[in-house]
């Protein structure tokens, strides 16, 4: 009963863990991405094409062939970045969000591993 239990909570949450990995990413692939998904007032990271440290920013709006937004939420110092530099950008918060609900869900496994434990 025990390793049915086990199998049952591990089957759902590899499942949990692999629907909940999702971010949004855009590439420099212009033909496909012209940056148009990016929202104002949302803090993405920018990974940079030369290796150069990842950079987080409050998107504003792209103007030209530059993003532009603030270091920021509390920061108002103007952030320019070139498109031709940018290797991809992606959506800080919905790696947050992921981290917490793969937290829960590791939570409620343990839980219900827990009380089929002394059930027995």
């Amino acid at each position: 009963m025990k390793a049915s239990v086990l199998l049952k909570s591990s089957l759902l949450t590899s499942l949990f863990v692999i629907s909940s990995c999702a971010t949004t990413k855009y590439s420099m692939d212009t033909a496909k991405n012209d940056y148009s998904n990016l929202e104002a007032g949302k803090m993405y990271t920018v990974m940079m094409r030369d290796g150069s440290k990842n950079q987080k920013m409050l998107f504003r709006n792209v103007e030209g062939d530059n993003l532009i937004g603030t270091a920021g939420k509390k920061d108002s110092t103007v952030v320019t970045i070139p498109k031709a530099n940018v290797a991809a950008v992606r959506d800080s918060r919905k790696a947050g969000m992921a981290t917490g609900a793969v937290v829960i869900g590791a939570a409620g496994v343990a839980a219900l591993v827990f009380s089929a434990s002394r059930a027995d």
